[in-house]
C-alpha cells in the first residue's frame, strides 16, 4: 500500500514538473515573438502630385530589312574562271563580280568575223557583176542574206560573251558567296547574294487604337537598339490594311542608312512618336500602383492614414502611369514602403 502511494506521488511530481516546464517554455516563446503595434506609424515614402505637361512620346518596336536583295545567277552555263569579290565586299552598280570561261565563244566569234569579211567582199564583187549582167541577181540576194545572217550570229555571240561576266545590278554589299573558282555555273543556280542597305525598310506592328497616329509620307524618328544615339528619319510608305494574328497592323517606313552603313538588315529598333499637346496631366511612378490591372489602386495619405483609392489609368509610358481619374493635384500618395501597409494604417510619410 505504501509502495503504491509512493508511485502515485512520483507520477504527480513528474506531471507537475512537466506542466511547469511547458508553461516556462511558452512564456519564453511569447517573449521572443514579435508583436506588431497596430498604433505605431508605418514609415513610408510619399510624393505630392502636381500637374505635368502632356508632351509625351510613344515607342513602337520593329526591325530593319534591306530595301533590295538579290541572288545572282548566270544566263549562260560555264566554268567559273574568276571571282572578283568576297563576302562583305562593297560593290557598285555594273561592277564585274564573276567571270565565266568564254574562250569557246570567242573562237566562234572569230570564225563568224572571218565569214562576215568574206561575205562582205562577195557582196561588193557580185554587185559589180550584176550591174554588168555577168551574173544573175539572185546570187547577189543570197549572198546579202547570208551576210545578214552572219551579222546576227555575231551579235548573238557578243551578247553571250557579255553575259559570261556577271555584274552588280545596283550598289550593294555582298552578303553571301555560294560558289568558288573552278565550279560549274548554270542558269538558275545562285552564285552570289548582294544586299542594298543604303536605304532600309523599318516595319512596326501597331495596335488598332494607335494606327491613327501614323500618316502616309510623314517623317518619324527611328533608332536602332544597337546604336541608340543615332537618330534616323523614316518616312511612312505603307499603312497596313489587314490585322495580323496579334490584331496589330504593320506600318512600314523607309529609312536612309548612315554613310558608313552602321544599321544592318535584321537589326531591331524603335520609332518614337512625340505628342506635343498643351494640356496638363497627372502621372505617378509605376511603383506606386497597387491592386490589379483591372482594378488599379494607390494608397492616398489623408490625416496621417493610408487610404486605398481606386484610380483610372489612361496609359503607361515606360515607368510612369498617366492618371485619367481618381486623383487630383495636391494629393499625397505612398510611393514606396508597402511592407505591413494596409488600408487605414497609421503612416509616417517621408
Amino acid at each position: 500500500m505504501i509502495k503504491k502511494i509512493i508511485l502515485i506521488a512520483v507520477a504527480i511530481a513528474i506531471l507537475a514538473a512537466t506542466a511547469f516546464k511547458l508553461k516556462t517554455n511558452k512564456e519564453v516563446a511569447e517573449k521572443r515573438v514579435y508583436k506588431y503595434d497596430i498604433d505605431k506609424p508605418i514609415t513610408v515614402k510619399s510624393i505630392v502630385l502636381k500637374p505635368e505637361n502632356a508632351a509625351t512620346s510613344t515607342v513602337f518596336a520593329g526591325n530593319f530589312q534591306a530595301l533590295r536583295e538579290s541572288k545572282l545567277s548566270t544566263d549562260v552555263q560555264g566554268k567559273v574562271l574568276e571571282i572578283y569579290v568576297d563576302q562583305g565586299s562593297m560593290v557598285e552598280e555594273n561592277q564585274a563580280l564573276i567571270q565565266l570561261d568564254n574562250s569557246l565563244l570567242k573562237l566562234q566569234l572569230q570564225s563568224v568575223e572571218v565569214k562576215i569579211e568574206e561575205l562582205t567582199k562577195d557582196v561588193k564583187r557580185y554587185k559589180v557583176l550584176t550591174e554588168a549582167d555577168a551574173i544573175q541577181g539572185i546570187q547577189l540576194e543570197k549572198t546579202e542574206l547570208a551576210l545578214k545572217s552572219a551579222l546576227i550570229q555575231k551579235a548573238t555571240l557578243l551578247e553571250q560573251i557579255n553575259k559570261t561576266t556577271i555584274r552588280a545590278p545596283f550598289n550593294a554589299v555582298v552578303t553571301a558567296k555560294m560558289t568558288e573558282e573552278g565550279a560549274f555555273a548554270a542558269p538558275g543556280i545562285p552564285l552570289l547574294q548582294i544586299t542594298d542597305i543604303s536605304i532600309l525598310k523599318f516595319t512596326v506592328n501597331v495596335p488598332e487604337n494607335s494606327l491613327s497616329k501614323f500618316e502616309l509620307n510623314k517623317n518619324y524618328t527611328v533608332s536602332a537598339d544597337a546604336f541608340p544615339d543615332i537618330q534616323l528619319s523614316g518616312q511612312t510608305t505603307m499603312l497596313g490594311s489587314k490585322a495580323n494574328i496579334g490584331n496589330s497592323f504593320p506600318v512600314q517606313l523607309l529609312v536612309k542608312n548612315t554613310n558608313s552603313h552602321e544599321i544592318k538588315s535584321g537589326m531591331f529598333g524603335k520609332v518614337i512618336l512625340q505628342d506635343d499637346t498643351d494640356t496638363s496631366q497627372i502621372t505617378i511612378p509605376a511603383s506606386a500602383l497597387v491592386g490589379t490591372t483591372i482594378k488599379p489602386q494607390v494608397y492616398l495619405i489623408e490625416n496621417g492614414r493610408a487610404q486605398l483609392r481606386d484610380i483610372i489609368v489612361a496609359e503607361r509610358i515606360e515607368n510612369r502611369i498617366v492618371i485619367a481619374g481618381g486623383l487630383k493635384p495636391g494629393d499625397e500618395i505612398v510611393s514606396n514602403g508597402f511592407i505591413n501597409l494596409y488600408n487605414n494604417a497609421n503612416v509616417n510619410p517621408k
